[in-house]
Order: structure tokens, then sequence, then C-alpha cells
């Protein structure tokens, strides 16, 4: 008792830092930088379109092409990301999506192919984010305590509102001003440089971070729900093996492979869709139609922080099981609702931002996707949340193609009928997942 109180003193007046929280904002950085590359397309496609003449038919195959190479490269992506650590993965991926970024730039006007051409870059680009999810939940594993995982997902996913918002404005002036050549080679140029700070500032583990006090690196490893090594060397090859025959036998995976199956599809009706839909069946022109897109993405920008602080803090204070799982169910109930009623509002100003609440109400449950697969998984997160995420973009391959058909076919009203009925289906599938109980207990 009496040795270990100067070792606790020592630790005390040892400078403490917060290496992880930096590292985890950087990843937010990367990952709106993914989603202002992967919805560029979508606030260009007027342009695009009316470029190379494709309609929106051809369109919805562009956008699906996208989805179709981020989700078939899941898995492979979750095995890099484990076998030779989210630094290295995560460089690579984010400057293969920026050359694939620029190299729709360099498609010259009036060739015949634009069409195939297109759908090939959009599927190299998928190729080249399919890493960003797996490298980041394999990274917040070995670096995030689990009580902040809620809070930690949430800021990083909190991404994906900010990148989605602000291409809209942004790209549309750059686009009006430049052309919308100049908007991707932007894009391009600010994911090679965000990857650049990544490589130089990451490790795999906080024991390889120069950083990183030790006062930080114990309250890590003692928050951990799983042991973590110093190094990826440090771990053995057991430890390395990924155990698909655990993973694959979990009911919990399946059921959350459902409901992020019923998240994507949701989430890509905004991203694919929702530009045109504000053009097209609510009569915004071009500048209207950008800001009010924003409105979306704000929501699922403060929707998702709110739903991770909730998340840890519904965790702490009841259970894991209910900042986990009964707060994704309610936030997809919520989520079926607004877009219910915003579908069918008469204005299109009060239409725009009820469907702006259903998707803030869709980001609540986000940071319980990725939280519940550390919690699960433990050092195993990044295959097991390749998973779940093939499932997720699968379901936006589908929306990206399918909603145009459903608009024209019956009406506008149809796409977001059918979102809402997923969204009530990923809300049942989360009352049976069970986080607390690890793969490794």
């Amino acid at each position: 008792m009496e040795e270990s109180r100067p070792v606790a003193m020592l630790l005390g007046a040892e400078r403490r830092t917060r290496v992880r929280f930096f590292l985890c904002f950087w990843l937010f950085v990367l990952s709106a930088i993914a989603f202002l590359d992967r919805t560029n397309v979508s606030v260009a496609a007027l342009q695009i379109d009316h470029e190379f003449g494709l309609g929106n038919q051809h369109l919805g195959w562009i956008f699906s092409a996208f989805l179709l190479g981020y989700a078939g490269f899941q898995i492979p992506a979750g095995i890099l990301a484990v076998r030779f650590g989210p630094r290295r993965v995560l460089t690579i991926g984010v400057l293969l999506w920026g050359g694939a970024t620029a190299l729709t730039a360099l498609l010259p006007s009036g060739i015949s192919d634009a069409l195939v051409l297109l759908i090939l870059v959009r599927f190299a680009l998928g190729i080249g984010e399919s890493v960003i999810c797996p490298a980041s939940n394999q990274f917040v594993s070995h670096w995030v305590p689990q009580d902040e995982l809620g809070i930690v997902n949430g800021l990083i996913l909190a991404g994906v509102g900010v990148g989605s918002g602000l291409t809209p404005p942004l790209l549309t002036w750059i686009i009006i001003e430049q052309g919308w050549r100049a908007a991707f080679w932007l894009s391009a140029i600010i994911g090679v440089m965000a990857s650049a700070v990544w490589w130089v500032f990451a490790r795999d583990t906080p024991g390889e971070h120069p950083g990183v006090s030790r006062a930080e690196r114990m309250e890590i490893r003692e928050g951990l729900a799983f042991r973590s090594y110093d190094s990826p060397a440090a771990s053995t090859a057991k430890d390395r093996k990924i155990a698909w025959g655990t993973i694959l036998s979990r009911a919990d995976l399946g059921l959350l492979m459902i409901g992020y199956f019923c998240f994507g599809y949701i989430a890509w009706v905004f991203f694919s869709w929702f530009f045109l839909y504000l053009a097209q069946a609510r009569g915004f022109d071009l500048k209207a139609s950008a800001y009010y897109t924003m409105l979306p993405f704000v929501c699922m920008t403060i929707f998702s922080l709110v739903g991770g602080a909730l998340s840890d803090h519904l965790t702490r204070k009841v259970s894991l099981r209910v900042g986990r799982c009964m707060l994704a169910s309610g936030s997809l109930l919520l989520t079926a609702l607004f877009l219910i009623l915003g579908s069918r509002a008469h204005g299109p100003q009060l239409a725009a931002m009820l469907l702006a609440i259903g998707a803030g109400s869709l980001y609540l449950s986000q940071s319980s996707f990725w939280s519940a697969s550390v919690d699960i998984a433990g050092r195993r997160s990044g295959v097991f949340a390749s998973l779940v995420n093939m499932s997720g973009q699968i379901g936006g391959a589908i929306t990206a193609s399918l909603t145009p058909w459903l608009a024209q076919r019956f009406n506008w009203r149809m796409p977001f009928t059918v979102a809402a009925g997923l969204a009530l289906i990923g809300a049942l599938s989360w009352l049976i997942v069970h986080p607390e109980r690890a793969l490794d207990q």
C-alpha cells in the first residue's frame, strides 16, 4: 500500500496528455473529407448530367457504383486494418480515394464512354473509402476507454454530417464560379493533405506514440474491455488471428447488419437524392436547394454528437444495453415518424425541415452501431465493424438506384415511405442485440 502511493503521486504529477482526443478529432476530419468526396457527385449531378447526357437512372448507377466498391471491399479493409494497423491502412486509403476524385475531374468533355468511365472511377473511389470505418473502429478499440466510446464515435461520425453539410453550399459556389471539375480538384487536394497529417501524427496503439504520457497510457489500458498491447508486434499470433467462426456465429452480428442495412438505405436517400428531390419535387432553385440540403446534415452532425454523449451517459447511469440498444431503437422509431410527416407536408420549407429532423433522428443511433461493435468484438472490431458497415453500404447502393425508380413509378412520397418502413425494421433488430456479452468473455 505504501509502495503504491509514490507511484500514484508520480503519475499525478506527470504531464498529462490527451493525444487520443486529437487523433479522434482527426478521424472526424477524415470522415468529413470522405463524405465530401462521396457526395460531391450528387451536388454536381445537374452539371454532369447536362455535359454527358446521363439522366436520373444513369446517375443512380453512378451513385451505386461507389457503394458497390465500398461495400465489396469492407471485409478486406477490416482484415487489413487488423493485420497492418489503422495508421498505414487509412493513409493509403485516403490517397487512393483522392486519386479517384482527381480522375473524375480529368474526364474530357464529349467523351463517348463517359457513363462507363464514371462508374469505374466511382467504384475505385468506393474501394479507397472502404477503409475509413474499419480502420477508425480498429483505432478506437485500442485507444478509447469503454466509457468514452459513445462520445468519441459520435464525434468521428459527426464528420459525416459536416462533410455532407458543407458540400452543397461550398461546391455549389465553386461550380458556379469555376465549373464542376474545380470542385473535384479541391476535394482531392484536401484529402491528400489530411492523409499526410494522419501519417505524421497517428500510431496504431498508445504504446507506440511518443507523445502519450504514462498516465494517459494507463488510463486507456485500464478502461479497455480487453487486454491491449503496446504495439501490434507485441501481440501473439493467436491474438492477431481473426476468429471467423466465433465472429460469424454471433447472432448480434446478423442483427446489427440488418439494422445497419436499414440505416444505410435511409441515409443514402439524403446523400444521393435530397438535393435533386428539393429541386425536382419541391421546386427549389439551385442556390435554395444547396442551402436547404444542408439542413439534414446539420441535424446529423448535432444529433450524432448528442447521441454519442447520451449513449455514454445512459451506459454509466443505467446499463450498457440501454445506452446502446434502447437509444438506437428509439432513434429509429423517431426517424420513421419524421420521414412520414416530412414527405407528406404541403409547404416545401416545412417538408425540408421535417425530413432534416428525420435524418438527425437517424444519426442519434449512429454511435451505437460502432460502439456496440467495439463492446462485442474488442480487438477484432475492425473486422466485425467491416461486416456491419458492408450491409449498410449495400442498403445505400440499393436506395441510390431504387429511389429514382420509385419516384418515377409512384411519386416522391414513396421513397420516404419505404425508408420509414425500414426504420421500423431497424428499431426492432436492436431490441435483441446484447453488447454486454463480449466475444472475449
